[in-house]
């Protein structure tokens, strides 16, 4: 990755997760940057039409589109189901503001989905009383992952859904570069029971130490399963072929060019690749085996973001205590949660080069995840 010397650049790695529970361990954004936000209107409604998979590439395209106009250089962002956020310096913040205006676009002219998009000043997000924290917790020694705290991303995200900061779709036929934004790997089936997802906000008047210690229970419960609830297994995530993505995948990366020729681009690409996996065969120094256990190992299937979001492969009996914890948590007035089950969850990536360790990839549930979780957590039904 490219290094700006930013204040991101300079913060310390975490690397247990359940260290994310002390607010001691994330710093407050510096006051000249800008919060992006981005979320798909009606998600609830496409998924009630099996359209979640589409959902989550286009949450993810907002990562990658600002990624690639950063040139690779780090800076914090969550990925949310159907949607994203993230924070950039103000340097940054003309390139993010055209990288979200070509997502909006982009996402309307491909799939016909409205994707609302904003920017907001950090220092807008702390005059009405919020804060924007940032920890960054290291998955593996390739990647990690920015955790938020504060409350300013929620209220950022609020703010956009009411109008405020909006930045318009770019002109017709203005494209993101999506360089990067894969979904070949097969759905990943519950091997203990189900694949939960969890969603959990603090009050806004809660006590925040209180509110630790639920998430700090709730982490501690998961310790218990295997590889801590991660839905890959340890070889990584499996492969078929032909990938289920291929064609959003073909939507993602043709450009101007020929959906069917990114297409056949994709189908070729992902047959070598499973071929490789299938017969341990190394092509010129790859070794796709190792590929896919450090594909597993990159993901984010746990998160902070401005409260505490799982994507777990769960048991029956961690599950019930897991929502009994909940539970008495809202009762006591510290906490709204959702939660969602199903038989799979499905992974989202952003791979600059397959010959390096820093790709990243999404975690979510396959019939819903985070989405279904938010939309039940606020009395919603899909």
């Amino acid at each position: 990755m490219t290094d700006r010397g930013t204040f991101y650049d300079q913060l310390p790695r975490v690397s247990v997760f359940d260290k994310l529970t002390e607010g001691d361990r994330f710093t407050p954004l510096p006051q000249d940057w800008w919060l992006g936000t981005a979320d798909i209107v009606n998600s609830t409604g496409l998924i009630a039409e099996g359209r979640y998979k589409t959902v989550n590439m286009v949450g993810a395209a907002v990562i990658s589109a600002v990624m690639n106009a950063l040139e690779g250089a780090a800076f914090p962002f969550v990925f949310g189901g159907d949607g994203a956020g993230f924070a950039v310096p103000p340097q940054d913040e003309a390139a993010a503001r055209e990288a979200l205006a070509r997502c909006a676009r982009w996402a309307q002219e491909e799939f016909a989905i409205e994707m609302r998009v904003a920017l907001v000043p950090v220092a807008d997000v702390r005059d009405a009383g919020s804060d924007v924290r940032v920890a960054r917790f290291e998955v593996s020694q390739g990647v990690d992952y920015a955790m938020f705290d504060g409350g300013g991303l929620n209220w950022a995200e609020t703010r956009m859904k009411a109008g405020d900061y909006a930045v318009e779709p770019a002109a017709r036929g203005a494209l993101p570069d999506l360089t990067g934004l894969s979904c070949r790997w097969s759905n990943m089936t519950a091997r203990n029971g189900t694949i939960l997802s969890i969603l959990v906000v603090p009050e806004p008047d809660a006590d925040p130490d209180a509110v630790a210690q639920v998430y700090d229970r709730v982490v501690s419960l998961t310790e218990s399963l295997d590889r801590g609830g991660h839905p890959a297994p340890a070889s990584g995530p499996g492969s078929d072929w032909p990938p289920e993505g291929a064609a959003l995948e073909a939507h993602a990366t043709r450009g101007t060019g020929s959906l069917g020729a990114a297409r056949r681009k994709v189908l070729f690409e992902s047959f070598v690749a499973w071929l490789l996996i299938r017969t341990g065969i190394k092509l010129g120094g790859f070794d796709a085996r190792r590929y896919a256990r450090v594909v597993g190992e990159n993901a984010d299937f746990r998160k902070r973001d401005d409260g505490l979001k799982m994507t777990l492969d769960c048991d029956p009996a961690t599950r019930e205590q897991i929502e009994s914890v909940l539970s008495k948590a809202r009762a006591d007035g510290l906490i709204q949660y959702g939660t969602a089950e199903q038989d799979q969850a499905m992974m989202t990536c952003i791979v600059p080069s397959i010959t390096t360790d820093d790709h990243v990839h999404f975690i979510d549930g396959a019939a819903g995840g985070y989405t279904l979780a938010a939309a039940r957590m606020k009395g919603r039904s899909v």
